[in-house]
């Protein structure tokens, strides 16, 4: 079976995320949205659209969306097969945090590594 297949998406904390985020924004052209992250739509050599997306995010120090992780970061990795990819790490026990998620974005699951970082881990929708 695979496993991970790619980076979904790199979230992160700030102390004052909405400065960080403008600065992200002027200097480096990332097109912030009101959310506080951005969506980077893959593209082939040529500029064209291929199916996939890497998320972005600034979150506020005091967020408490990587939690139980006291972490400031949290990474999104893409799986081709989340029910089963949570199976095995069950049965190898690795401790993963319940419930999974599911919504229009794709299915949502995610981990503590050995160190307490929690790790998501996203089937993202078909074709896609």
């Amino acid at each position: 079976m695979k496993r991970v297949t790619g980076i979904g998406g790199v979230f992160f904390k700030a102390k004052d995320a909405p400065a960080l985020r403008a600065w992200y924004k002027r200097h480096l052209g990332i097109d912030v949205q009101a959310w506080g992250g951005a969506a980077f739509d893959w593209t082939d050599a040529g500029g064209q659209p291929v199916a996939g997306t890497t998320a972005w995010l600034i979150d506020p120090q005091e967020s408490d969306h990587f939690a139980p992780s006291t972490a400031p970061f949290m990474v999104n990795y893409r799986v081709e097969d989340l029910h089963g990819l949570i199976k095995a790490l069950k049965e190898e026990g690795c401790h993963v945090l319940e419930p999974m998620d599911e919504s229009e974005y794709g299915k949502f699951a995610w981990v503590m590594d050995p160190e307490g970082n929690k790790v998501e881990l996203w089937e993202p929708p078909a074709g896609q």
